[in-house]
């Protein structure tokens, strides 16, 4: 057929469609006249299937919980290094307050001529930060600990040597300083 013919054949058919909606309980109706006849069909009403929506939150909840717990039971570094070798976690503390308190003391000290030692310090001191890190990483990774552990007091010790040595190269720029201002006669 041809789009004309269809066109036709609705033209004809025109008015003779039932459009109308059907009377309210039709559904109803038409079952149980359909269960009289062959006592097969039940009437079921709409049920809510509140599992589905239940099941799928639960779900998120569930995920969401295995998360946190993934991430809130991974020890720090520093949890994994005490754990290892609790002395190393109580020689840290002992050091770093060492090694803070001796930074403070050389950020005192800044003067215009001691502004380059200081600042080549830091650098180095940042270097030796970052390899004791890396120390850490050693030891959690299970390298050998006799070893490791001694690497990671020496870096605490030349931190210190370092601190101090520079501390003490200020005092005699310092000294000098001094000594040069008061033999200059005006």
């Amino acid at each position: 057929m041809e789009k004309d013919d269809l066109k036709d054949v609705f033209k004809g058919l025109e008015g003779t469609f039932d459009t109308e909606e059907p009377k309210a309980g039709h559904k109803e109706r038409f079952l149980e006249k359909l269960n009289n006849a062959n006592q097969v069909v039940t009437l079921q009403k709409d049920k809510k299937n509140w599992w589905r929506p239940l099941s799928i939150a639960a779900s998120i909840a569930v995920l969401c919980l295995i998360a946190i717990g993934v991430y809130t039971s991974r020890p720090t570094i520093d949890q994994q290094v005490a754990q290892i070798s609790p002395e190393v976690s109580n020689t840290q503390v002992y050091f770093a307050s060492l090694i803070e308190d001796q930074v403070k003391l050389l950020e005192n000290e800044s003067s215009p001529e001691a502004q380059m030692i200081i600042s080549d310090t830091m650098i180095q001191l940042k270097k030796l930060e970052t390899n004791y890190k890396q120390l850490e990483t050693d030891l959690i990774n299970g390298g050998n600990d006799k070893l490791i552990l001694s690497a990671m007091i020496t870096n605490f010790q030349t931190r210190i040597d370092l601190l101090q040595d520079v501390i003490n190269q200020i005092e005699t720029i310092k000294t000098l300083k001094n000594y040069n201002d008061e033999n200059l006669t005006i």
